[in-house]
């Protein structure tokens, strides 16, 4: 029985490590990819204000959202090696806003009972990265 368990445990590992060396988890930070939320505990926001990029996650304490987010110059002199980290906790419909160059911004919100985290300028992030592109 031990065998078969360690079999099915090495074909699992092995059937992961394919996953990731095929690309199924982006590796680079500057794979522009965008998750504005909503999300659940310890599930990424990924946003691009300007030329910083945002890496947020949130985990539930208390009924309230304790909030990590590094924000990064994702510009190409930048090349994501300044960073810097913010904690803060939302109660929830409480707002965070992250504020960028030339008025640009991300508003973070927790949701009810501290079960989402969401940005709330969604439509406007969106639509400046369309123009962007």
């Amino acid at each position: 029985m031990l065998g078969t368990y360690s079999k099915l445990s090495s074909l699992t590992a092995a059937g992961a490590l394919a996953a990731l060396l095929s690309g199924g988890v982006p590796a680079l930070a500057e794979d522009d990819k965008t998750n504005l939320g909503p999300v659940g505990p310890r599930e990424p926001i990924l946003a691009t204000i300007g030329d910083k990029r945002l890496i947020a996650y949130y985990e539930p304490s208390g009924g309230m959202c304790d909030v990590s987010a590094v924000v990064f110059d994702a510009s190409p002199n930048g090349g994501g090696k300044a960073s810097t980290r913010v904690r803060v906790v939302l109660s929830p419909g409480e707002l965070f806003q992250l504020d960028a160059v030339e008025d640009e911004q991300v508003v973070l919100t927790c949701g009810p009972k501290a079960r989402i985290l969401a940005v709330l300028n969604r439509g406007e992030l969106l639509t400046k990265a369309a123009s962007i592109n």
